[in-house]
């Protein structure tokens, strides 16, 4: 990477906990990542160093760790490192646009040089002007491939060799090569090599811009667990309501949270009672009913009631947060083969250069001829470039682990990844996992033989709600282009469902427990249960309430649905003999 990255200031001494995150600029290859580890290791304090080349991060583990003392370490190394703090966002993804221009420009100015060897395919011989060769060759080698040149310098200060050492040594010998004869006045086909200098820099820019998406994609999964905590957060403050930054909460805090809002932070609930949206947790599609003294988890979804909840964890301490960590430990995390590609690749770099050598002193005192003998060293120096070794794990890792959290599915480590080849046997939840997690309403039972009239109360008692099974309903009538009958007066019964008026006459839309309280007998409620064959199905019952009495009008069915990929899932592991089980 850049390694010509500006120094910020120094981040003061901040007695460390057990584990200290770094955010490392410079690395380009394994040697890099091996150079930084050891150099770790040496400060007093470190137990164990991890560093991470696809995600620019250095994982210390140790006791009485001092951040000033382990940037410094890594500065003396010859890299840029910044101890990560709570106001740092834990995601050390850059964007690709700069990676992307440079490699655009580059490529610009390398088209013309390599045009005449494509154009020779179909029969066309063209030669540009010398000069003007090395007119375009200049601002790739200095310009656009600086970093491979500054990072060579660095390591070279070091007593190390890395990628940028290998690049820069077979670029600048291709390139100095050319000049020589094109000062020598031998400029034809065979004389100059200024293309091959800029194929290789341009080639490579291209790999550091596939990378840098590579890594913004891969923690996609990362910033889409962050965003389900809110940025503000409402508290009762002196007796009054004030709204803070998520950032401000303190354990003790006391939460306003309102139907649809987020909840903030752990907590336990104080006031109120609502049905709750956990399925950042659960999976479930249905919402659950929680009630003083209940135990909530920051970013459910409040679907209903006013809720107050007294703090009991604020910031890192979060369930969501510790969600959050554990799938970054895992992109962090070294897998054995890993460890075993960084050691190969920490040796290959001084391997190559010293076969380089052999290389360029064979052919030429051998063969006679120096320029051949360069341009085979060059050939030596670029071809085994030992940075995909060190970077196709990490890479494969981090992308293995990203992809897993946008589906649901956490993995503890790289090691657990990396074992689960050998598995034998895979137990699903149903919920969320051979399911949608999304309720859909799939039957509707009438009592009076009318469900379109029933679906149409119900869709008018569920105007403006925000719960799954509200959404479930008026999508049928929407599906059925029924316009939902409208209703005054309409109030939320927290736990139960809902209530409104029509023409007069009350209308209820709920659960059983709504039922039981308007007074209907479980008997009564058994029967129509039964009737239905509601094996398997949420249930939500319709009634009215008039002069003339109650009235049991209808029940609707809601069932989650089978996702459409579940079936190929469970057949390719059979295929593959993994036995399947269903844990629900």
């Amino acid at each position: 990477m850049n390694t010509s990255l500006p120094v910020s200031a120094p981040t003061p001494d901040i007695p460390a906990p057990d584990a200290l995150t770094l955010e490392v600029k410079g690395m380009s290859c394994a040697s890099c990542v091996a150079h930084i580890e050891r150099a770790l290791k040496k400060v007093p304090g470190v137990v164990e160093a991890s560093v991470n080349l696809a995600l620019e991060t250095a994982t210390v583990r140790g006791n009485n760790l001092q951040a000033k003392t382990l940037e410094a370490a890594v500065e003396e190394a010859g890299y840029h490192a910044s101890v990560r703090t709570a106001a740092k966002k834990p995601v050390a993804a850059r964007g690709a646009d700069p990676e992307q221009l440079q490699f655009l420009l580059a490529a610009a100015f390398t088209l013309p040089l390599v045009a005449p060897m494509l154009l020779q395919w179909v029969g066309v011989h063209l030669m540009l002007n010398g000069w003007l060769q090395l007119a375009l060759a200049t601002p790739v080698q200095f310009w656009f491939g600086r970093r491979f040149l500054l990072g060579s310098l660095k390591a070279l200060k070091s007593g190390t060799a890395n990628m940028d050492t290998l690049v820069a040594l077979g670029t600048l010998a291709a390139f100095s090569l050319s000049l020589f004869q094109l000062v020598r006045g031998r400029s034809g086909m065979h004389d100059l090599y200024f293309e091959a200098a800029t194929v290789i820099i341009t080639l490579i820019l291209l790999g550091k811009w596939l990378e840098a998406r590579a890594r913004v994609q891969t923690t996609a999964a990362i910033r889409a667990l962050q965003a389900l905590s809110p940025e503000h957060a409402t508290v009762l403050r002196n007796g009054a309501e004030a709204t803070i930054a998520i950032a401000g909460l303190q354990v003790g805090d006391v939460l306003v949270i309102r139907p649809g809002e987020r909840v903030a932070a752990d907590g336990v609930i104080t006031e109120g009672r609502g049905q709750l949206d956990e399925a950042l947790l659960t999976g479930e599609s249905a919402p659950v009913l929680r009630e003083p003294g209940a135990a909530v988890t920051g970013g459910a979804i409040n679907l209903d009631g006013l809720l107050k909840v007294r703090v009991t964890a604020t910031g890192t301490e979060t369930t969501l947060a510790r969600i959050v960590r554990l799938v970054e430990t895992a992109q962090n995390s070294k897998a054995p083969i890993q460890r075993l590609a960084d050691k190969v690749s920490g040796v290959m770099v001084p391997v190559v250069i010293a076969i380089a050598a052999v290389t360029a002193l064979g052919w030429g005192f051998i063969g006679g001829d120096w320029a051949a003998a360069t341009l085979n060293a060059v050939s030596v120096l670029v071809i085994a470039c030992p940075c995909a070794l060190g970077l196709a794990t990490p890479a494969a890792l981090m992308a293995g682990t990203g992809v897993a959290a946008q589906s649901g599915i956490l993995i503890r480590d790289a090691d657990a990844l990396e074992q689960a080849q050998a598995l034998t046997i895979v137990a699903f939840d149903k919920t969320g996992t051979l399911t949608e997690g999304r309720p859909r309403a799939e039957k509707f039972v009438s009592f009076s033989g009318d469900e379109n009239s029933m679906l149409a109360l119900a869709a008018g008692l569920q105007q403006g709600s925000s719960h799954p099974l509200a959404q479930a309903v008026l999508a049928s009538a929407k599906e059925r282009h029924l316009a939902p009958v409208a209703m005054q007066n309409s109030r939320t019964l927290a736990g139960r469902g809902v209530t409104a008026q029509n023409d007069g006459k009350n209308y209820w839309f709920g659960n059983r427990r709504l039922l039981q309280d308007l007074g209907w007998s479980d008997s009564e409620l058994d029967q129509h249960q039964q009737a239905a064959g509601a094996e398997g199905y949420t249930l939500a019952w319709l009634a009215r309430s008039s002069e003339a009495g109650n009235q049991l009008l209808g029940l609707v069915l809601f069932r989650d649905t089978v996702r459409s990929t579940a079936r190929a899932a469970i057949a390719q592991l059979h295929q593959l003999g993994i036995r399947t089980l269903m844990l629900s």
